[in-house]
């Protein structure tokens, strides 16, 4: 309509205001809001690897292009990318310059959060057994891009922030649950879908990637045949379950070695690898050099840029949010 899409415009402009200013240099700004972040960037660069966790992300200007699920999304400006999955996720931005730089701003989203909201909501066509992808690109409704600016400008007042941004970003993940991002948001957090039963197998896997994995087992746990698990979860996160585990614990394996000064051989073993020498081979191939060297490049990357450490207990991620 030509209304919203006026509106649309007139909002991604302020924001983009917003952004310029928080944001004079290139990097990634974790701000005081949990959860919410933004990022410029000026150069196009390699494509960045990380295992992300579920998140809207919101391209205020430029173009970005996401490998995740097993499919390429490439997203502009006005457009907003949900990743409702914790995935593995490759990016890199399309010809930033430092006059046009790419700027986006990111939320993570509150699983829990996401499931009471649905079940309050009148039951639709959720409870289907078609399946789907966890990764939804679309235009953003003005309302979700007034949403983001409210986020941004809460940040002028710090004060608010501890009473008001709970309520705002509850409003925020139900503005999504009733956009074009809604179906897969809704499906994913439906009790009685294939794509819930799945969403399970990926949280047990989740918490419990040191141990050995058996499918039979997990597919018993979640109530699925293990034809249903294998094929719902290569659908959500463009991996089979045991290639899921082997992602989960080299990301991990990294993290401890980037931010915690493990040794590769600790981290292996922390992260439930039992042989060294196939750490090191599925590191390499992964991340294209061994721990060690690997680990030192990106040290050094890091300090170059200014980019900010990640939290503690979060997956080594350069990206910045999809």
């Amino acid at each position: 309509m030509p209304d919203d899409l006026d509106r649309a415009s007139r909002l991604n402009a302020r924001i983009r205001e917003k952004l310029l200013h928080y944001l004079p240099r290139p990097g990634i700004l974790p701000t005081a809001i949990e959860g919410f972040s933004l990022a410029r960037r000026e150069e196009t660069g390699t494509p960045e690897k990380c295992f992300e966790k579920p998140l809207v992300g919101l391209v205020v200007q430029g173009t970005k292009h996401s490998y995740m699920g097993g499919r390429e999304y490439v997203y502009s400006a006005s457009q907003s990318i949900v990743a409702a999955v914790d995935m593995p996720i490759s990016s890199y931005v399309e010809g930033p310059t430092p006059e046009e730089p790419f700027l986006f701003c990111y939320c993570y989203l509150d699983k829990p959060l996401l499931a009471a909201l649905t079940a309050e909501m009148p039951r639709g066509t959720e409870a289907g057994t078609d399946e789907m992808t966890g990764v939804s690109v679309a235009d953003t409704h003005p309302d979700i891009l007034e949403m983001f600016l409210r986020l941004i400008e809460l940040l002028e007042k710090p004060e608010q922030i501890a009473l008001r941004a709970p309520m705002m970003l509850r409003e925020l993940h139900y503005l999504l649950l009733i956009s074009p991002h809604g179906h897969i948001l809704r499906r994913l957090n439906t009790l009685g879908t294939q794509n819930h039963q799945a969403m399970q197998a990926v949280e047990w896997i989740r918490r419990n990637y040191r141990t050995t994995l058996r499918i039979a087992t997990l597919a018993r746990q979640v109530n699925m045949s293990t034809a249903n698990l294998h094929r719902c979860f290569k659908l959500l996160t463009g991996l089979s379950p045991l290639q899921y585990q082997k992602q989960l614990r080299l990301y991990e394996a990294q993290r401890l070695m980037l931010f915690e000064n493990e040794r590769a051989s600790a981290a292996a073993f922390k992260v439930g690898y039992e042989s060294i020498t196939q750490f090191t081979r599925e590191y390499k191939r992964e991340f294209g050099e061994p721990p060690l060297r690997d680990t030192h490049r990106r040290r050094g990357t890091a300090a170059l840029s200014g980019r900010p450490e990640p939290p503690a207990k979060r997956a080594a991620c350069p990206a910045d949010g999809g």
